[in-house]
C-alpha cells in the first residue's frame, strides 16, 4: 500500500509541475502579481493538488481559491459546479475569473481577490 501512495504522490507532484510549466498568459499574469507575496502581502501556491483537483491559485492563509476559466469552462458548467463544491466542503472559498478578465482588467481583479482577503496583512513578511 505504501508503494502505491508514494507512486500517486510522485504522479500528483509531476502532473502539478506540468500544469505550471504549461500555464495561460491569464494565469502567468495573475501569477506575476501573486507571487511572492506581491498582492497585500498574501501567501499562494499555484496548481496546488486538493483531492482529487489541481486549483490554479490557493491561499490557505485567506482560505481563498483563485480559478481562471478558459471558454472550455462555458461547456463544463456541472464539473465545475461540482468542483467548487467539494473546494467549498474543505472551508475554502472560491473565486472565479474568465482569461478575458484577466487579460484586460487585471487591476480590477487583483482588487476582487484583496477584497475576498479581507485586505491587506499586517504581519505580512
Amino acid at each position: 500500500m505504501t508503494k502505491v501512495r508514494t507512486l500517486h504522490r510522485v504522479a500528483t507532484i509531476q502532473r502539478a509541475r506540468d500544469l505550471r510549466r504549461n500555464d495561460t498568459d491569464a494565469e502567468a499574469r495573475l501569477w506575476n502579481v501573486l507571487r511572492a507575496r506581491r498582492l497585500g502581502g498574501w501567501r499562494w501556491k499555484r496548481q496546488a493538488p486538493w483531492g482529487p483537483y489541481f486549483l490554479d491559485f490557493l491561499s490557505v492563509e485567506a482560505r481563498l481559491v483563485v480559478e481562471v476559466d478558459g471558454w472550455q469552462h462555458v461547456e463544463q458548467v456541472d464539473y465545475d459546479e461540482r468542483r467548487t463544491r467539494y473546494i467549498e466542503r474543505s472551508g475554502l472559498r472560491v473565486l472565479r475569473f474568465w482569461n478575458h478578465d484577466v487579460l484586460t482588467n487585471c487591476d480590477g481583479v487583483c482588487v476582487s481577490i484583496l477584497n475576498a482577503c479581507d485586505g491587506e496583512r499586517g504581519d505580512a513578511g
